[in-house]
């Protein structure tokens, strides 16, 4: 009896390829048509006059009102960027959390982005024009990976709202990109060595958190995953040295990008560090601490405090819990398919951090973005979150604009607590479901994993191996 064909694996996506490009460039295309929307949006806000420091005489008067506030525009003040100070070398932290000379408050990589984007700005508006240019290319970049790793998904990033409102916003776009990076060459790059990927990706992870810190969580669903392999049908070995290493890159990463601003001016660098540890649950942080756990206080002072601290406690507690819960229920998935689910742990574990964190800003929708994009996710629930960060979006700027101007603010009060707990509620629900979906790879098949189990064992080259011949 004649053997059956070999069926290659890597004959799919020889097929889909030239539909995929052609998919990764419309996505592309329309991503840029996005950001410029959303550069439009916020430059509302930065135009003259100016006063003698720079910012536009109009910024204050319409950042709520006209929902055209961004980070980048309000912090050409107060962290040294008008005078072009390079950042964390000279500074500091008061002790009632203020911060001094070339200080910021992010880790040192945005920090750097942020000196980049002042130098030869004398304006606001220059520096949220020169900003804008530098962050860009991350979107783009985005926009392409995930057009390549999940097809037309990659519009959700593209073309949603959340890329509108916040891609010139904070800088937020370069982390999303390297947290995106890691997840392509893991997935993707699939001729090199699984190893090899995890430490790449693991470069990827550490700078990433060398610019917001999110993506060094993934690195503990990425080293689990090592640790257990990617290949159901293999006699099961667990690469200790792998997942080790994996380990190490990461560290190693985070301490070469960071001991030469520790060196040059601790102090400057440490505080930014400070700042996120006291920084309190308020009305500005959008966090189900403030809108849910607030009232149960009184007014006082005392009141006020003995929030605070309860906050101080039961939000690392429950980040930390919930790090171990997804981790945890990526286990049970790898015992009933074989193959751990990295990419929907690290999703789980976002969602965690995001619901317990004690702040929650708007802007944080983009990190989350990938993973709708990346996993199947009912598209319902993707348009209820879509609806829930919008109310956030456009809401709370109206909110703080109504309570700053003495005008009745309930109905955009209401907003903001739809938006809250809106989000509370589907990051919930995501948790469970991110651990538990498949990967959106319309142009890849037999991928490692349970599906893979009705093809027959992968081989390291991607092929499938044909049955054993029987006897006729």
């Amino acid at each position: 009896m004649p053997n059956r064909p070999v069926v290659s694996v890597a004959a799919a996506p020889r097929r889909g390829d030239a539909r995929g490009s052609m998919i990764a460039v419309v996505s592309t295309l329309v991503c840029g048509l996005t950001l410029l929307i959303a550069f439009v949006n916020k430059a509302r806000c930065a135009v003259g006059p100016y006063d003698e420091s720079g910012r536009s005489a109009l910024f204050d008067v319409i950042k709520d009102s006209d929902v055209c506030y961004s980070d980048i525009q309000y912090l050409w003040l107060g962290r040294g960027i008008d005078h072009h100070v390079f950042p964390y070398i000279t500074g500091g932290i008061t002790p009632d959390g203020q911060l001094t000379g070339g200080a910021v408050e992010y880790p040192v990589l945005s920090g750097l982005f942020m000196w980049i984007g002042g130098i030869g700005a004398h304006t606001d508006a220059a520096f949220l024009w020169h900003s804008a240019l530098l962050l860009a290319p991350f979107a783009l970049l985005t926009a392409y990976l995930l057009a390549r790793m999940a097809g037309p998904a990659a519009l959700l990033w593209a073309a949603a709202p959340p890329l509108v409102l916040y891609a010139f916003h904070n800088w937020e776009l370069p982390v999303v990109a390297t947290a995106v990076a890691a997840f392509y060459v893991m997935t993707t790059l699939t001729r090199y060595s699984l190893r090899d990927r995890a430490i790449a990706a693991a470069v990827f992870l550490a700078i990433g958190f060398c610019f917001k810190l999110y993506p060094g969580i993934f690195v503990l669903p990425l080293l689990i995953y090592v640790l257990l392999g990617e290949h159901p049908l293999r006699e099961k070995r667990f690469d200790v040295r792998g997942a080790l290493m994996v380990a190490a890159t990461a560290i190693g990463t985070v301490v070469a990008i960071n001991l030469p601003f520790a060196l040059a001016g601790y102090d400057g660098w440490r505080a930014s560090i400070t700042f996120q540890q006291l920084r309190q649950a308020d009305i500005t942080t959008n966090s189900i601490w403030y809108w849910g756990l607030r009232p149960l206080f009184g007014p006082s002072q005392e009141s006020e405090s003995a929030f605070q601290h309860v906050v101080s406690v039961l939000s690392p507690t429950l980040v930390v819990a919930s790090f171990v819960l997804a981790c945890w229920l990526g286990v049970r998935r790898y015992r009933l398919a074989g193959v751990y689910p990295w990419i929907g742990v690290s999703g789980a574990m976002l969602c965690g951090f995001l619901l317990f964190h004690k702040v929650h800003s708007p802007q944080y929708t983009l990190w989350l973005i990938p993973f709708l994009v990346l996993l199947r996710v009912p598209w319902s629930l993707v348009i209820a979150y879509l609806l829930a960060d919008l109310c956030i979006g456009v809401g709370v700027f109206r909110y703080f604009y109504e309570l700053g101007s003495g005008h009745p603010y309930e109905v955009e009060q209401y907003l903001v607590q739809i938006g809250v707990w809106g989000r509370a509620v589907l990051l919930l629900v995501f948790f469970f479901v991110f651990v538990s979906a498949s990967e959106r790879s319309p142009f890849r098949i037999g991928v490692p994993g349970a599906e893979s189990l009705a093809l027959g064992s992968v081989s390291a080259d991607r092929h499938i191996a044909p049955p054993a011949r029987t006897a006729a």
